[in-house]
């Protein structure tokens, strides 16, 4: 039988084009197996000057990431170009809207994409590829036609400015904020510190 009972508040602040919101949500992931959590993922566009064919990524690489990425088991491969996100993040907003079933492997193919396979998802041909192969091309229509996506995007990126936020990726449980890279076990102490409140 399934639990019906409300699951501790988390929400995730982020962008497909950032590596350490990609480790992130990979770390939210393996909570969601041990704990009780309704968790908002909430998109936010940091980088909305960007062309839809991408910025050349510069050359300096971040060792502490890359680490960070192994030691979670995850393959990361910094890609040479910055993507525009804002039609990946319609598509993924649209998706949990109507297909919310879909949305983890549209969520992880979306990240592996930028960090494992070097691709644009800036592209629109890219993305149709990738809803093809999900079966998603029904969400493309929701997600780049009608206002319906955009309308809850926007209600994310207010909902930031609601919590002061500086950074993606943030991690908020119930009402704190925890910016940047967030151990596992500093946030298992606070599911834990608010699962125990009265």
């Amino acid at each position: 039988m399934l639990d019906k009972t409300p699951g501790i508040p988390v929400s995730l602040f982020f962008d497909y084009s950032c590596p350490y919101c990609y480790i992130a949500s990979h770390r939210l992931r393996g909570l969601m197996e041990r704990h009780h959590l309704d968790v908002l993922w909430r998109f936010i566009e940091t980088r909305p000057e960007v062309p839809a064919a991408g910025l050349t990524a510069g050359d300096q690489v971040d060792e502490a990431l890359l680490v960070q990425a192994r030691a979670e088991g995850l393959a990361l491969d910094l890609p040479g170009l910055v993507p525009n996100t804002r039609r990946a993040i319609l598509l993924a907003q649209a998706t949990l809207l109507q297909r919310p079933d879909a949305f983890p492997l549209l969520h992880q193919r979306l990240f592996q994409a930028v960090f494992v396979e070097g691709k644009n998802i800036g592209d629109a041909d890219e993305l149709r590829h990738l809803a093809r192969e999900l079966g998603l091309e029904a969400q493309l229509l929701t997600a780049w036609e009608t206002s319906a996506a955009i309308q809850v995007v926007l209600a994310h990126v207010e909902e930031a400015q609601r919590h002061g936020l500086q950074q993606v990726p943030t991690i908020v449980v119930a009402e704190r904020s925890f910016p940047g890279m967030v151990s596992v076990d500093l946030l298992e102490q606070a599911l834990h510190k608010h699962a125990e409140r009265p």
